[in-house]
């Protein structure tokens, strides 16, 4: 800009004649021209000089935080595999030992004693809870300090999603059965547990065994197989469709809404899977082996097997919908080479880090991806920088940021939009806020964590609690649960600009 000012002020010069001390004008055109260059000079000047102010103007600040925090009571005397978190991680619940008694302790208040106390588990809502209990040689279910009836074994409880509603296994001799808002069902030889409950909460599902025949019992309904894998059905979203993997002979198979589809030689664990809209179904399932690579392995959508070629392996997780329930996306092995699959098209790696994941206006889709030595993140098919190690990408609430971690050497960062953050020794996964415009996630440094929000660092803590995550209550304000000193607290933070 400098630059542009000084040769228009040199033009200018050249316009001008001076004669004896009197300034003359070549003729009566030029001075049109030295009034436009002079006036054209100052105002590209005021620009210039307006520049620096306007970019400081516009530089993002570092946002503020304010540090709450409540105390939920010590870690004296508990069961660290014990503890529990609720839903909403503002809660925390756990087992522990007091002069040879057992007793459950929520946010440091603690329950009555027993001879054992197991699965702790919070209500959907975070609002009740409920646990199994031993007094002499009874079991029972406690749900909000409320014991019920004894039986001779069992007492892990489920809470339906509405939280109303209280499920679980209990045992009478040798016999198991299900017992539902107090109600007990048919005796079998074995339940598997826990039952689950509808998304609406008003239907219920279980496996059960009665000699050598297994039963898939869907509101109180059975159907014999030979054996019912992956513990219990699934409901759809709208829980009006309900699928499970049954066993027939040596042969497994999907069963949806009673319609039995092919039999293979195995369905993958956590199959089948619903789309969000309920219409749709998909499973990894294995179409016969290979003497070099074993398995061979199909993606079934809707009944359809994939176009593709078998592959040795799905990985973990795949195959997904994307949230309109239009598309579909999985990882795949073939041999030494893995892929990327979104809607039917294959993108070869060396490697990928779990499955894709989908935006939540389902148009884009990202992954980790190996090359050679070296990983990346690959976001609607572009990839992006080089790193030595990778997470799963996140997609924004509004689609269009992108965050993960990545590492380098020892030392792991985010990157944000393609922006690294400072280096840590170990991160957790990236969060958005409801608005998408804060990030935040929590690092660890030399023996202490803190919360990281758009890469300023809260207040230090000897840990986050295991089980707990970073929720945004609102755009400016998040919590967690974390320790210092053997205590617990309830850490929330507001963002302040």
């Amino acid at each position: 800009m400098r630059a542009f000012v000084d040769n228009l002020s040199r033009i200018r010069d050249e316009l001008f004649l001076t004669f004896r001390g009197k300034t003359m004008f070549k003729s009566w055109r030029r001075l049109g021209l030295v009034l436009f260059a002079g006036f054209l000079a100052a105002f590209c000047g005021r620009i210039a000089a307006a520049e620096p102010a306007q970019a400081d103007k516009e530089k993002p600040t570092s946002p503020q935080l304010k540090i709450t925090e409540t105390f939920l009571g010590k870690t004296e005397g508990m069961i660290a595999k014990s503890r529990i978190i609720t839903p909403d991680c503002r809660h925390v619940a756990y087992a522990a030992v007091r002069a040879g008694k057992y007793l459950a302790v929520v946010d440091g208040v603690e329950g009555k004693e027993y001879n054992l106390v197991v699965g702790i588990v919070f209500s959907p809502d975070s609002k009740r809870v409920a646990y199994g209990a031993i007094r002499g040689d009874k079991c029972f279910v406690v749900v909000d300090g409320v014991e019920g009836k004894e039986y001779d074994g069992g007492g892990y409880a489920v809470f339906s999603p509405d939280s109303k509603r209280v499920a679980y296994v209990a045992m009478r001799g040798d016999k198991q059965l299900v017992v539902i808002d107090g109600v007990e069902g048919k005796e079998y030889d074995h339940t598997a547990h826990p039952p689950v409950f509808s998304p609406d909460s008003k239907r219920v599902a279980y496996g059960a065994k009665q000699g050598e025949k297994w039963f898939a019992v869907v509101d109180g309904v059975e159907k014999e197989y030979d054996h019912i894998l992956n513990d219990a059905p699934v409901f759809s979203p709208d829980s009006n469709r309900v699928a499970y993997v049954a066993k027939r002979g040596e042969r497994q198979l999907v069963v949806v809404d009673g319609v039995e589809g092919k039999e293979y030689d195995g369905i993958a664990m956590g199959d089948p899977i619903f789309s969000p809209d309920s219409k749709r179904v998909a499973y990894a399932a294995v179409h016969g082996y290979t003497a070099v690579h074993g398995r061979k392995w199909v993606v079934v959508v809707d009944g359809v097997e994939s176009e593709e070629e078998e592959y040795d392996d799905i990985v973990l997780g795949s195959p997904i919908f994307s949230p309109d329930s239009k598309r579909v996306a999985y990882g795949a092995r073939q041999g030494e080479k893995w892929f990327a699959v979104v809607d039917g098209v294959e993108k070869e790696y060396d490697h990928i880090a779990g499955s894709p994941v989908f935006s939540p206006d389902s148009k884009r889709v990202a992954y980790g991806a190996k090359q050679g030595e070296k990983w990346f993140a690959v976001v609607d098919g572009v990839e992006g920088k080089e790193y030595d190690g990778i997470g799963s990408p996140a997609f924004s609430p509004d689609s269009k940021r992108v965050a993960y971690v990545a590492s380098r050497g020892e030392k792991r960062f985010v990157v944000v939009d393609g922006v690294e953050g400072k280096e840590y020794d170990l991160i957790g996964d990236p969060v958005f806020s409801p608005d998408s415009k804060h990030t935040a996630y929590a690092a660890w440094r030399g023996k202490k964590w803190f919360v990281v929000v758009d890469g300023v660092e809260a207040k230090e803590y000897d840990g986050i609690m295991r089980g707990s995550r970073l929720v945004f209550d609102s755009p400016t304000k998040l919590h967690t649960l974390a320790e210092r000193d053997n205590e617990i607290f309830l850490v929330e933070i507001e963002i302040t600009e």
